[in-house]
């Protein structure tokens, strides 16, 4: 098994890419520790991971927290005597039109999506500097392209490329391998969990999650490029043309993401 006794940290690993990545990277021969902030979700995950034979631990931890994230370096120092892997993950979506948003959810996705990116990395890197590890961070396409009534997440994944972008160069003479991964649409409960203006649960996803790339699908393809250390992942056919077009032709992107977007059901757009 290629990451045998490799200790890989997987925060908001409950559901979706996170737990699907947490089943990749275990079943390669790694030592998990999972986190969440549901003890009922860390609970069941945890039971998934130990009957596919994956060596694992839960943390209950809130990704927003710094105390809770220098928790999770501690706890996975204290159990498994070392950390290699750091998969960013946790993270929240959001779906409003900025005039309507209330500026607390804007400022819950940017602590737990960027903060908590920054708090983990911070944390765990001592250790991943010295085991010569991975950092990788779960972004987005919105990390490259802004999509409206998201401008609270696509500004958290933004960041977030440009965080590990720096840090990637930082770190880049000392051996330590940083990959952003920006996943297209995937089947997940991103979509089911994102915020309305209010702060509510929007509940139900706008798109048709059978259409979409699975988790699994996403997890399989993180797993191949932290393998092979890969810098960048971008998923999906339509992704990839996203970013592609959105370099090169910005202005005309507007007008096709905006009408894209404005088909989503229960658009709000008026």
């Amino acid at each position: 098994m290629k990451l045998k006794d490799k200790v890989v940290i997987v925060t908001g690993a409950t559901s979706g890419i996170g737990e699907a990545c947490a089943l990749a990277f275990g079943k390669e021969g790694a030592k998990v520790v999972i986190t969440g902030r549901s003890q009922i979700n860390l609970d069941n995950s945890l039971v998934r991971l130990q009957q596919a034979g994956i060596e694992a631990f839960g943390i209950l931890a809130d990704a927003a927290s710094e105390e809770d994230n220098k928790s999770i370096a501690f706890a996975s120092i204290q159990r498994f005597g070392k950390i290699d892997i750091l998969i960013n993950n946790a993270g929240i979506s959001m779906r409003s039109l900025f005039e309507d948003l209330d500026l607390e959810v804007f400022r819950k996705v940017m602590d737990t999506n960027f903060w908590g990116t920054v708090y983990a990395t911070k944390f765990c890197l001592p250790e991943i500097l010295k085991n010569k590890g991975s950092i990788i961070g779960i972004s987005s396409i919105n990390g490259y392209r802004g999509t409206p009534a998201r401008t609270a997440y696509t500004a958290s994944k933004f960041a977030m490329n440009g965080f590990f972008e720096s840090l990637r160069t930082e770190v880049m003479k000392r051996g330590v391998h940083v990959l952003v991964a920006c996943p297209g649409f995937t089947a997940s409960n991103i979509r089911k969990n994102a915020l309305r203006a209010d702060g509510t649960l929007q509940g139900e996803s706008p798109r048709e999650e059978g259409e979409l790339m699975t988790a699994d699908e996403v997890a399989h393809e993180i797993l191949k490029a932290t393998l092979k250390r890969k810098r960048d992942l971008v998923l999906t056919q339509q992704g990839r043309m996203a970013v592609f077009l959105n370099k090169w032709i910005p202005g005309i992107m507007d007008g096709i993401v905006y009408k894209h977007m404005a088909k989503e059901k229960d658009s709000p757009f008026k």
